[in-house]
């Protein structure tokens, strides 16, 4: 049983902590290649690395007095290296630390993610064959069509999962890309083998042109991406809200002892949670809006796409963490209601059954036109009179003439509508 709801690690990658913990690794590998290439001292490194580490409190107090992150943190952490300090980002601009790091903060989260969707596409796998032959109606337009099964819906869900984990894993190529290349791009002051290295060892690709920034379209491409994700738990959420309306309670959401569905009416089950998911989606959209507007940027760079995604890359990542854990809770813990898909079929006394009625009698040899006429007659009289359609046909000159009953019979049998889900199951790889 899913007993989670948030993912604690993907909230830490966010924290402070975490993200000078990465400017720091970066600092130190670039001084590393310096060294490498004997332009520091390899003296000097081996201080670095034992004795540079930052102190958040600190750094925070002096970013008051001189309004620039990058170098409150590096003032920081030379007070703990002492002179060897001098070394430390020597060549390189604060976007090398900022956009390497966030690529990495990035990575790490896309990773979470990746393994949330793999949770959900295992519980969506696990119901899809659970459901496999459960009829129910499939509706269009709100209106019901034809018989399909539950599973074949949750089949549906499990391989749009697997698009969204290809996408992810897309976006997740996209944005494993750091820098280390100066402040226009050019690596004046510093050799390309000190970005080559450092992204070596953070299992980044260098980025193959870059001005003082990495470009955001990538960023965009990733952000996009969540944001469809979002929309396809909306899509899965929006469904299961239609199934547990009153009048058609073919699935809910689980509720448990001691729940309480409204402050006034004690008898209310609502679908908080799936309501829950499909407004959240709405803030992934509109992050992923943000981070397309971060994309046009003024020369090599500026910072109007800063302030933005610091806020919403973070808050998308831990959100979309969020919503899939919700998701994947609500599906594995889903109630279903086949006895009601059952009931709801008939609701509309056989009309479900018109299409192959009509192309029976296209079998006999009627026109297409025709048939779709005599049928359609016989069903509108059904919606006025609620009559069996059944029986009407039956009744009717122009059919009995041309169908007999056992025609019939096979025309009214909904599991001539089940023949192909093991063929559908087989192609989605749900064997």
């Amino acid at each position: 049983m899913i007993s989670r709801y948030t993912r604690p690690a993907m909230g830490k990658i966010w924290e402070d902590e975490n993200k000078f913990s990465v400017w720091l690794e970066i600092e130190i590998l670039a001084c590393e290649a310096q060294a490498e290439l004997g332009v520091i001292p390899k003296d000097a490194v081996k201080t670095i690395r034992e004795k540079a580490k930052f102190d958040i409190g600190r750094i925070d107090e002096i970013e008051r007095e001189v309004n620039h992150d990058v170098i409150a943190f590096l003032t920081n952490v030379g007070e703990h290296v002492g002179p060897d300090s001098r070394y430390i980002h020597l060549g390189m601009t604060s976007s090398d630390v900022l956009d390497t790091a966030l690529a990495v903060q990035m990575k790490q989260s896309a990773e979470l993610l990746l393994e949330d969707l793999e949770e959900l596409k295992n519980v969506l796998a696990r119901r899809a064959k659970e459901f496999k032959m459960t009829v129910m109606i499939g509706r269009s337009h709100g209106v019901h069509a034809e018989p399909t099964t539950f599973g074949l819906k949750l089949a549906l869900w499990y391989d749009e999962t697997r698009r969204n984990i290809k996408r992810l894993q897309n976006a997740l190529e996209t944005i494993s890309v750091g820098q280390i290349s100066g402040a226009v791009g050019t690596f004046e002051h510093l050799s390309p083998k000190v970005e080559e290295y450092v992204c070596e060892k953070l299992k980044l690709k260098p980025a193959l042109v870059s001005t003082q920034i990495l470009q955001r379209d990538r960023h965009a491409e990733f952000m996009t991406t969540l944001a469809v994700i979002g929309s396809s738990l909306e899509k899965f959420a929006t469904e299961i809200r239609h199934l547990q309306k009153t009048e058609v309670l073919e699935a809910e959401e689980y509720f448990s002892k001691g729940q309480k569905g409204s402050s006034a009416m004690p008898h209310k089950r609502n679908p908080i949670t799936c309501e829950r998911i499909a407004g959240l989606a709405r803030v992934l959209r509109g992050n992923a809006q943000a981070a397309l507007e971060n994309v046009a940027l003024w020369h090599e760079r500026d910072i109007t796409h800063s302030s933005v995604e610091r806020i919403v890359i973070p808050d998308s990542c831990i959100l979309l963490d969020y919503m899939l854990s919700l998701t994947t809770s609500v599906i594995d813990k889903l109630l279903v209601y086949p006895e009601n898909m059952r009931k709801n079929i008939e609701i509309t006394h056989g009309l479900v059954f018109s299409q192959p009625v009509m192309l029976a009698l296209t079998k006999k040899g009627m026109k297409r036109e025709d048939a779709y006429r005599i049928v359609q007659r016989n069903a509108m009289d059904v919606w006025q009179s609620k009559k069996n359609f059944r029986e009407l046909v039956a009744a009717d000159a122009e059919i009995s003439k041309l169908l007999t009953k056992e025609e019939l019979d096979d025309a009214f049998d909904p599991a001539k509508s089940l023949k192909n889900v093991d063929y559908i199951f087989k192609r989605v790889g749900l064997t």
